[in-house]
């Protein structure tokens, strides 16, 4: 008998956070067999930032109130997900186990499934510089939210990305872990 389930895909989160956005958007479209789970604040972006979704994604949206696309992953169609940009508030959510949005539901349910997780996340230095709809500004992180992401970084089977850099890297390892695996 053969076996005609769909080989899995990535997962990707996009958040309410602009930093990097573009650059996620287009990391996106590089990286083939993808679903987009899109909060309810990512539209915002999407609209601010001028962005349109790569062509040939599958795309779920902030829809229900039960987040149901998350149910996917107990369906064994994600190997990785990614959750970039991550903003403060995702971020803070996701130490606290707060999963009350598609993109925070998202997180939960790839731990619960084992599924591992790329989070970029935003806040990870004292002063940073982001890119705005209007250009670029600094932007000084709370203590607090600095705090998180340290506390993010000791999540099983989560991968904090701290730059753009981080980001592109542990997507080429997990790309590389995925293809050394027995199919």
């Amino acid at each position: 008998m053969t076996d005609t389930s769909p080989a899995p895909r990535w997962a990707w989160a996009l958040s309410g956070s602009g930093h990097f956005f573009t650059e996620c958007i287009e990391m996106i479209g590089g990286l083939g067999a993808v679903d987009l789970f899109v909060s309810a604040a990512a539209e915002e972006v999407l609209r601010m930032y001028k962005q349109a979704l790569p062509e040939g994604t599958g795309v779920f949206r902030d829809r229900t109130a039960s987040a149901a696309p998350v149910g996917r992953f107990y369906d064994g169609l994600y190997h990785t997900l990614v959750v970039a940009p991550a903003s403060s508030n995702t971020v803070a959510k996701a130490v606290l186990g707060i999963s009350d949005t598609l993109v925070t539901n998202c997180f939960a349910q790839a731990g619960k499934c084992r599924v591992p997780s790329i989070v970029f996340a935003c806040d990870t230095a004292p002063e940073m510089l982001s890119m705005a709809p209007g250009g670029l500004v600094k932007v000084f992180p709370r203590r607090i939210d600095l705090e998180n992401t340290e506390k993010l970084k000791a999540f099983e089977a989560t991968t904090v990305a701290e730059s753009l850099a981080d980001l592109a890297d542990a997507i080429a390892r997990r790309k590389a872990e995925l293809a050394q695996a027995p199919a």
